[in-house]
């Protein structure tokens, strides 16, 4: 029987589960040579038989550390849930409590472009699939291979559903497919570049990442939750941009519902992810993260993971079979626990005293306790027509150190989603970048509900921003406005003014964060960092950094921000931001603040001198889409417009108004019915056309 005791291994607010905690750094093997989260991992860690590597939290965790020393000891988190954790199996009874969780999923597709059902852009049926291996195994559902008959095994009473509500309140299927020109990542650019740039809120959503790994021999991991703002306890409360689970494609989902899965046995019933949503949950690994060494026959029988009912053991498992590691213990070993390192086949038992730790986090944990009340997996009112529209970014120009190596560009990708109740078969979209001309394009197919394909726009192989919206959906209205339009700049964008404002706010570890300005040649003409550390986590945070730039004329500009510690400034120490904005203060040109390592941005200068108002891009509409009133953002360098213009998606013109003040650039929609219209508006003998959705 185990006891609740504290250890002095680090652990705390994120506990990486790719099935590789404690004994990473403990047992005397030969190297293997793998750098995983910048540290050596030994042999120990790897299944003998297949050199896979079931988990890495010890090292992400030893990452975490070095990057915040604030962060909570194993001993104080366990300190804090002991108490929490008695309480709870005080009150527990063996019946179940009808009171099931249930917890919206998000899962997050990290490919470079390959075609659906293609690695390791896996298919939606693969994904359903997992979701249906977490209900199994956490409901522990008779009749499937989570069900067990042993006598501590428990329904946890936690269920999972793919999120049928996205962050913006329109239906989604709980699934994003996200290119980052990336054929593989390292775990530590996960970290920085893709969980930052990709998360859905972690207080309504579990995120959940499949990617192809560098290092193939890795499956998953997961960001152990945090512990209360109680005295002595960090109150850091972990990074919120970086929480979720990640699994390799290839463990994404189980064979036993379906056939043309991208899975590689022994890893292939979709076990990975029950392991390593009991870390996200709080569990720890069944043999306590202990120094035993299978190889000597050296077990470690004191470690613990806290749960009573779970049998001690020596060390790891990797297969199926009945063993007894510390005889001196009562029973034998439980391999067959989802927190062993054996194949899925084995897992099957979550035990009651698991059960209670998972209750216990789930009623108390910063981040967990929200999931609970969330509603992002409760279905909202659908309609026959809905079709959403979604640019895909190219988020591989944030490699690029400089203007001189910028790639030519090429045409624009849309996602288009079928959100509605019947199949799509023609949608028009309309679209223009660079502030040229409205274009229209016709996509026609068959598109089941729920279903997305990609659709290249034509003639959008310019820099700048792209502007895209439906026109209509199946020749008709599109019911939905609100997922219609989306928004993306294509770098470097081109900006009519040569005067920047750039604004710092630090957060509390100054000495983490460089940035630098670059022209056309490369050569830095603004820096600044690294800066001094703030002695303790106490506000204010340090006083904000201002600088006024003064930029040469048709030149392109390359900005770069980074963190030594990939946490970006937002989300530990302190809510930190940087933003680039044109003196006038109304147009924006760069932002960030969760960016994890680094975040870049190209932008070019030309004059009014030079560009035309036409093609101006600083020059928009909002809010849009509108029910009543829509105003006309136009910044002050370029002075008011003639007139105003608002046509019809026929070409048909609706009104004019003459613009003698700044109130004229506002204008009252509420009697225009709803539909797609564009405003023209004419300056000096020029004219930009701009497009608005009416609710």
């Amino acid at each position: 029987m185990k006891i609740f005791s504290a250890v002095s291994a680090r652990f705390t607010l994120a506990l990486f589960g790719l099935l590789i905690l404690g004994n990473a750094y403990s047992q005397n093997k030969t190297s293997t040579n793998r750098i995983i989260f910048g540290k050596e991992v030994k042999n120990a860690v790897a299944n003998p038989t297949n050199g896979k590597i079931r988990c890495i939290s010890t090292e992400y965790e030893q990452f975490l550390q070095e990057k915040n020393p604030q962060r909570s000891k194993e001993n104080q988190f366990e300190s804090w849930l002991a108490p929490l954790a008695k309480k709870q199996m005080a009150t527990r009874t063996n019946a179940k409590t009808a009171a099931v969780i249930t917890i919206p999923v998000v899962v997050h597709i990290i490919h470079s472009g390959q075609a659906i059902g293609t690695a390791p852009n896996i298919s939606d049926a693969q994904v359903e699939s997992q979701i249906a291996v977490l209900n199994q195994d956490y409901r522990r559902q008779a009749g499937t291979p989570g069900f067990n008959a042993n006598l501590v095994g428990a329904d946890v009473e936690i269920e999972f559903v793919l999120a049928k509500v996205d962050p913006n309140g329109n239906p989604t299927n709980g699934i994003e497919r996200i290119n980052f020109a990336q054929p593989s990542w390292e775990d530590v650019d996960l970290e920085s570049t893709v969980k930052p740039a990709t998360i859905w809120d972690p207080n309504q959503y579990l995120n959940m990442w499949t990617v192809k790994f560098t290092d193939n021999t890795l499956l998953g991991y997961a960001q152990f939750p945090d512990s209360s703002t109680l005295p002595g306890i960090s109150s850091t409360n972990g990074a919120a941009n970086t929480d979720g689970v990640v699994a390799s494609f290839d463990v994404f989902g189980s064979n036993d519902f379906g056939s043309g899965f991208i899975l590689a046995a022994p890893y292939n019933k979709g076990r990975t992810m029950s392991h390593e949503v009991g870390h996200f949950l709080g569990l720890r690994h069944i043999w306590g993260d202990g120094n035993g060494d299978e190889s000597t026959n050296k077990p470690d029988c004191t470690a613990t993971d806290y749960c009573a009912d779970t049998p001690q053991v020596g060390w790891e498992h990797y297969s199926c079979g009945t063993y007894d590691t510390c005889a001196a213990s009562t029973g034998n070993d439980m391999p067959e626990n989802y927190m062993d390192y054996t194949n899925d086949t084995c897992m099957n038992i979550f035990t009651t005293d698991q059960k209670t730790r998972i209750t216990t986090v789930m009623a108390n944990s910063p981040r967990r306790v929200s999931l609970k009340t969330s509603t992002k997996g409760t279905a909202i009112p659908l309609f026959a027509n809905d079709a959403e529209l979604q640019i895909e970014k190219d988020y591989s120009l944030v490699n690029v150190s400089d203007c001189a190596s910028l790639p030519a560009p090429t045409n624009k990708k849309i996602t288009l989603s079928n959100r509605g109740t019947t199949t799509l078969t023609v949608v028009t979209i309309n679209y223009a970048i660079a502030g040229g001309t409205n274009q229209v394009q016709a996509w026609t197919g068959s598109l089941a509900p729920n279903q997305s394909t990609m659709v290249t726009l034509l003639n959008t192989a310019s820099y700048g921003i792209l502007t895209a919206s439906i026109g209509t959906t199946n020749s008709s209205a599109d019911q939905r406005a609100s997922n219609n339009t989306d928004t993306e700049p294509f770098s470097p964008v081109n900006y009519n003014f040569t005067n920047y404002v750039f604004n710092l706010q630090q957060d509390f570890y100054g000495s983490e964060i460089t940035w630098d300005l670059k022209d056309k040649d490369g050569i830095i003409i603004y820096s600044g960092g690294p800066y001094t550390d703030k002695p303790s986590e106490i506000l204010p945070l340090p006083a904000l950094i201002t600088q006024n730039w003064t930029l040469a004329n048709n030149q392109c500009y390359t900005f770069t921000i980074q963190d030594s510690q990939a946490d970006g400034i937002c989300c530990l120490g302190g809510n930190g931001f940087y933003n680039i904005k044109s003196a006038a203060g109304s147009t924006t040109i760069a932002s960030g603040a969760s960016y994890g390592q680094l975040s870049r941005w190209h932008f070019t200068t030309n004059t009014l001198g030079t560009t035309s108002f036409d093609s101006a891009n600083d020059i928009y509409l909002y809010p849009n889409p509108t029910k009543d009133y829509i105003n006309l953002n136009i910044p002050s360098e370029y002075g008011l417009p003639k007139s105003l213009t608002i046509n019809n998606s026929l070409g048909q013109i609706i009104s004019r108004k003459e613009v003698a003040a700044a109130s004229d650039l506002s204008i009252n929609t509420s009697a225009l019915s709803k539909g797609v219209y564009f405003i023209i508006i004419d300056k000096d003998s020029q004219t930009k056309t701009l497009q608005f959705i009416k609710e």
